[in-house]
């Protein structure tokens, strides 16, 4: 929670940035003091100790001193391994466990409600109103968007997932008003992937971005899910923000999947279900 605020703070305006400031002085009393108190600290109004709290991505300075509280007094300490060259198998098994664990925990923690439920809710408006929903990614990220993309598929949504740049541009481009799309990027800063943001943004359509907090992509879009994490996008294989992402993406599905309703989905997937047992062995 600390690093999105770092992190966030260059985005924020000077009055924010002032609050951030007091919050990263000293965490523990920032959890305990009125929102007068914080305002006086920080020479800023009460409003604006609110709408920081709501800039980094909580839903208000009580869920804010909350996830805060926690993260200083009973928060899971994230400590991130790096794999090294000479450790045993053992080692790696357990490394790479642990960061996956910590950095869902941590996850769990820092993440905003108010986000998802945005997000959330801009992919059942384009559900219900019969448009499109694309994935887009990169990379590892474009493994992420394939598997979104067969999730919602088996949700009856109409959807795709891209990995290339030009069919991204593409795509984009004949997106308009009531359609989504979900740009899905580790460091936040693919040009392809920012430059079909733009594009579909401008066409009209909702855009969702899964990234790091403090990135270009982060502020590109209309909706920012922040997946934060220590690992570097530049060393080995990202794994844990493969996988955090996977999660993210995860929680989408079944939040639309509840939204939808089980008496227009069950008969569906009980369908798709029939359909496949000729597929597999008895």
């Amino acid at each position: 929670m600390l690093d999105r605020i770092k992190a966030s703070l260059p985005s924020l305006a000077p009055a924010e940035q002032r609050v951030g400031k007091l919050c990263l002085a000293d965490p523990r009393v920032f959890a305990k003091l009125p929102v007068s108190e914080l305002a006086d600290r920080a020479h800023v109004s009460k409003p604006t100790v609110v709408r920081f709290c709501r800039s980094v991505g909580y839903d208000g300075l009580s869920d804010f001193k909350l996830k805060l509280a926690g993260t200083v007094n009973e928060g899971v300490p994230f400590i991130h391994r790096s794999v090294d060259a000479d450790d045993k198998t053992s080692d790696v098994m357990v490394k790479v466990i642990d960061n996956t664990v910590a950095a869902f925990l941590k996850y769990r923690n820092d993440a905003s409600s108010m986000a998802i439920e945005k997000a959330v809710n801009a992919l059942v408006e384009s559900y219900t109103a019969g448009r499109q929903i694309q994935f887009f990614g990169v990379g590892n990220s474009g493994v992420v968007a394939l598997d979104a993309q067969h999730k919602f598929f088996r949700l009856g949504i109409n959807t795709n997932a891209y990995s290339d740049g030009h069919m991204q541009v593409m795509s984009a481009s004949i997106l308009g008003a009531g359609d989504c799309v979900v740009v899905i990027s580790n460091s936040g800063r693919t040009r392809d992937l920012m430059d079909a943001c733009d594009i579909a943004r401008k066409n009209g359509a909702t855009t969702i971005v899964i990234t790091a907090s403090g990135s270009p992509l982060a502020s590109a879009g209309h909706i920012h899910l922040s997946a934060d994490h220590p690992e570097g996008f530049d060393k080995y294989s990202p794994m844990v923000s493969r996988l955090l992402h996977l999660m993210i993406i995860d929680i989408l599905a079944t939040c639309v999947a509840l939204r939808i309703g089980g008496g227009k989905l069950q008969p569906l997937l009980s369908e798709m279900k029939h359909n496949l047992r000729n597929k597999r062995y008895a």
